[in-house]
């Protein structure tokens, strides 16, 4: 008889971000098939007895292609083991659940999705940066700096509309190339940008600034992958002082380092616009 595999959500990094349901699958799996972005504190909940298997991606380097995990998904599964397959931030959101979902099925093993907080809200959170807000956007877009092919050929007229927040996943090394697309197809050179990197963990850094010197600021601070990008009026309302309170709040001194010295910091702009109709 076959097993079953559970696409699991880590989230982005906070072990205690993890769902409870998350949670007690990691406990008891049988096999767990984890990626790069699962935080060490997460793969320490693993069982001593369970087969581990490391499958993480990053920039040029990945331990295994995409249709090999699919097959040992498959594989493991048949063995009649309980499978988790952990991935970092939500399963349906960049992180390529829809194909193992669709092996899955196509191979007959049962399966389920347990969804994980995606770095998007997950960076709203902890750094005190709301994705929507009523006088700053109307709409929230979720894109990726790194399409299947290598390209970077996105709707560009698309995602540089105003009166939206973009969030770019997996997009730091084309991040020169992201915010002059945007200014090139109508954006205001001064719109606000955010990084952050290592979202939620205790190695979050942030860098704010006008997209027009974002990516200059950003390596000149150094950050590193994984970084997300956010970039609309709401990023303008970044504060370091806040994410300071909001991180120690969370893990207290961080490394002896004062965050409002590593982080500019953005007057929040004044509202133009309200998306809502009604009052809440």
């Amino acid at each position: 008889m076959y097993g079953k595999v559970s696409l699991v959500g880590a989230g982005s990094g906070d072990p205690e971000l993890l769902t409870l349901r998350a949670y007690r699958l990691i406990k008891e799996a049988q096999a767990v098939v984890y990626d790069n972005l699962v935080g060490h504190e997460v793969v320490a909940l693993i069982s001593p007895s369970a087969r581990t298997v490391y499958a993480g991606k990053e920039a040029g380097r990945h331990a295994l292609p995409q249709e090999r995990i699919n097959e040992l998904l498959v594989e493991l599964a048949r063995q009649g083991l309980h499978v988790v397959r952990l991935k970092g931030g939500d399963p349906f959101i960049f992180g390529r659940g829809g194909e193992e979902m669709a092996a899955l099925e196509a191979a007959g093993i049962p399966f389920e999705i347990v969804p994980g907080v995606t770095t998007a809200s997950a960076v709203g959170a902890y750094t005190g940066v709301p994705m929507t807000h009523r006088s700053y956007a109307c709409s929230l877009v979720l894109t990726t700096g790194h399409l299947k092919d290598g390209s970077l050929d996105l709707d560009w007229d698309v995602l540089a509309r105003e009166r939206q927040t973009l969030v770019v996943y997996m997009g730091l090394a084309a991040l020169p190339k992201v915010c002059s697309q945007l200014i090139a197809h109508g954006l205001p050179a001064d719109t606000p940008g955010l990084v952050v990197q290592s979202a939620t963990t205790r190695e979050q850094r942030s860098v704010a600034a006008p997209i027009s010197s974002l990516a200059e600021k950003v390596a000149a601070a150094g950050l590193q992958s994984p970084a997300l990008i956010v970039i609309g009026a709401v990023a303008g309302t970044y504060c370091a002082q806040r994410e300071a309170a909001l991180l120690a709040a969370r893990y207290g001194a961080l490394h002896g380092e004062d965050i409002a010295e590593m982080a500019a910091v953005l007057a929040p702009p004044a509202p133009r616009f309200d998306c809502a109709a009604s009052p809440a």
